[in-house]
């Protein structure tokens, strides 16, 4: 009598919605409250890689433009300044290397520090980006659990009830069954989108890293009587 007390209760709470995803994710029970909290993750770590990346990458051009033509001038101060003036994992990464060429470092130490940069740098492109799967996976399996809870609920319903209301119970429960499972899809896809999307772009992030130190590498190499403090 109790549990048909509070699902007349939420019933009437799930009317009054007039907004259909309102009332789908009211209809859904409370796994749903737990996928939102998986989804709100998701969202947060999706802007949160958005704004790092936007400030951690940088114009791999733009700086080949500049950087080099000073290097090619063999004045690895003023190199060294633009660094600093644009500090990003590809410019430190440069960085790393101009120093240990203006201080008249072996060729071999020069490319150890580079490479000894990238992988300093690597994480903070990374940041909690590998989370984004695991909030995929989890969308999907808590999605599954309601959608068990949802299916249980319902033939509960149906073998407690009478005659008239059995089909009612029957369909509250596959609604709350298929809500679950579809918020639990979308928060999924979400997650598993945003995580192939960052991926691409921090491994090009990456792979500027280690093209720029191999093309300043052999600009060293070719120019070191030119190269001044």
């Amino acid at each position: 009598m109790e549990n048909q007390t509070v699902n007349a209760v939420l019933t009437d709470q799930c009317a009054a919605y007039g907004n259909f995803v309102a009332k789908a994710f009211c209809e859904g029970g409370l796994v749903m409250y737990i996928i939102l909290v998986v989804g709100l993750l998701t969202l947060f770590l999706v802007v949160e890689r958005f704004m790092a990346l936007q400030r951690l990458t940088i114009d791999k051009s733009q700086v080949a433009e500049n950087l080099f033509a000073m290097i090619l001038r063999g004045d690895l101060r003023q190199a060294i300044a633009f660094c600093d003036s644009k500090p990003a994992p590809l410019t430190n990464t440069l960085k790393a290397g101009l120093v240990q060429a203006m201080n008249r470092r072996p060729d071999e130490e020069i490319q150890v520090a580079m490479d000894a940069s990238v992988l300093r740098e690597t994480p903070r492109l990374e940041g909690w980006v590998s989370f984004l799967a695991v909030f995929g996976n989890m969308g999907v399996l808590i999605g599954l659990v309601g959608t068990i809870i949802g299916l249980i609920r319902s033939f509960s319903g149906v073998a407690e009830a009478d005659a008239a209301t059995k089909a009612a119970e029957l369909s509250k429960g596959i609604s709350e069954a298929l809500n679950c499972t579809a918020f639990g899809l979308m928060v999924a896809i979400t997650a598993i989108f945003f995580f192939g999307f960052f991926q691409i772009r921090i491994g090009r992030a990456i792979n500027d890293m280690q093209e720029s130190s191999m093309t300043l590498m052999n600009l060293v190499v070719s120019n070191r009587d030119k190269l001044k403090g």
